[in-house]
């Protein structure tokens, strides 16, 4: 029996297993990603001990800083890896970019300690990170839009929530791997080298990433565009004309990135040496919550779906403005608290988290999709989302309250609602169309 075809738009058929290995060949990319960063936010103590100098508060703070520095080059990978996708198709920038990360990941678990070799060692994990950085600003913005342009329209929203659903599987899986390590070798072998051998799995992730990737066609929807022609825009173009999704994909990040990495990557520090939970109870607290996330994740996308996008946001990013300072009253009681707390931090977040690859990739006609996607996302995800744990863990030491990251969390969401404000309906509408457009205001869509 032929499988159902599904419509990635109004003009290109897709068939189910097609679509399928689309979606998995995005979410594997994204999940490898997310290993890293689940790594090394579960094994940060490990990591400062050995490739840092000074006590180990001091080493902490430098290793969550050097987490915030391959934030900050995710910008000029969005700018390298975006127009080009726009020029050359996604598929042949997301094979590239899968390798880069994976093997940056990898030779993290390589490098001497600083017993060894001294100041050399967190120079190499600066410049890994960069390197993890700039490809990563070419990734996520990548894979979104490659999913997207798959997706049928109508159910872009619960396609698109396979893609977070990698994002907390790979997240998890660093975070288990670390955790088992742990309880397996004892402290004194972390210390000393069990912290490295996570690390060393990223290598096999990529290639698996990287083989699934090349063995996909480019996107329907890329493709229907390369055949009339239609050359893709410049940067300039791009500020010109577009700036307006740019600014609205800009402040919902803002929200989205400080919740998700703050409770994602500053979680198991901030419950470990700020609320007093020993360390593997540091570490169970958010595995338990992203389980939870993970199942409602699929829901939440195909709610999505019937319902739109900007309700989906707007309940969330309310319902942590009102929630979290109680929330993270009940998380500093004790291991039972932190973890029905962050269960339902979690839930919250998920509205946001599902949404995201449905979301961002439609404010964007197709010849800047990539691009004006990839730079809008990972400045803002520079600034504020890998700067939220080491500013977070700063504003506690400057100012004695434990309620700072909370706070931080309040004001991001603040910034988010505002942006919703101006962000057009999606669900449901053909990426052909530019929903930004004046015509597309006015009622009439507009065909790109």
């Amino acid at each position: 029996m032929t499988a159902p075809s599904l419509s990635a738009s109004p003009d290109q058929p897709v068939e189910t297993a097609t679509l399928r290995r689309a979606i998995a060949a995005s979410a594997l990319g994204n999940a490898t990603e997310w290993f890293d960063y689940g790594i090394y936010a579960y094994g940060v103590t490990y990591i400062s001990a050995a490739l840092f100098p000074g006590d180990l508060d001091d080493a902490v703070l430098f290793a969550l800083a050097t987490f915030a520095i391959s934030f900050l080059v995710r910008p000029l990978g969005g700018l390298f890896w975006g127009p080009l996708g726009d020029r050359l198709g996604r598929k042949s920038v997301l094979a590239f970019t899968i390798l880069l990360m994976s093997g940056a990941t990898l030779a993290v678990g390589l490098i001497p300690s600083y017993a060894s070799i001294g100041l050399w060692a967190p120079a190499l994990l600066i410049l890994l990170r960069m390197v993890q950085g700039f490809s990563t600003g070419g990734e996520y913005g990548g894979a979104a839009t490659f999913m997207a342009e798959y997706a049928p329209d109508k159910r872009r929203g619960f396609y698109g929530s396979f893609l977070e659903f990698g994002t907390l599987a790979g997240f998890s899986f660093g975070a288990i791997l670390m955790l088992s390590f742990s309880m397996l070798l004892g402290e004194a072998q972390m210390y000393e080298w069990g912290w490295r051998i996570p690390f060393l799995v990223a290598g096999p992730m990529g290639l698996v990433g990287m083989y699934l990737r090349s063995r996909m066609e480019d996107t329907p929807v890329f493709r229907a565009h390369e055949s009339e022609a239609r050359p893709s825009v410049s940067l300039r173009q791009l500020m010109h004309s577009h700036w307006r999704p740019m600014l609205v994909v800009g402040g919902l990040v803002v929200a989205l990135n400080v919740v998700n990495y703050t409770l994602l990557s500053y979680m198991p520090t901030y419950l470990e040496r700020r609320i007093g939970l020993t360390a593997q109870h540091a570490l169970i607290v958010p595995i338990v919550g992203m389980l939870f996330m993970m199942l409602f994740l699929p829901f939440a996308g195909s709610l999505s779906d019937r319902i739109g996008r900007k309700p989906m946001w707007r309940f969330s990013l309310i319902g942590l403005l009102v929630c979290v300072v109680p929330l993270y009253l009940l998380m500093g009681t004790g291991f039972l608290g932190a973890t029905i707390a962050f269960v339902l931090l979690g839930l919250l977040y998920v509205p946001q988290l599902a949404t995201i690859s449905a979301t961002f990739p439609a404010l964007f006609p197709t010849a800047a999709r990539f691009a004006g996607f990839a730079i809008a996302y990972n400045v803002s995800t520079s600034i504020f989302g890998g700067t939220a744990p080491a500013i977070g863990s700063g504003l506690i030491t400057l100012t004695g309250n434990e309620l700072m990251p909370a706070f931080y969390m309040m004001l991001a969401c603040l910034v988010g609602l505002v942006a919703l404000r101006f962000m057009p309906e999606t669900a449901g509408r053909s990426l052909h169309e530019d929903v930004f457009a004046r015509g597309d205001r006015a009622g009439t869509p507009t065909r790109l």
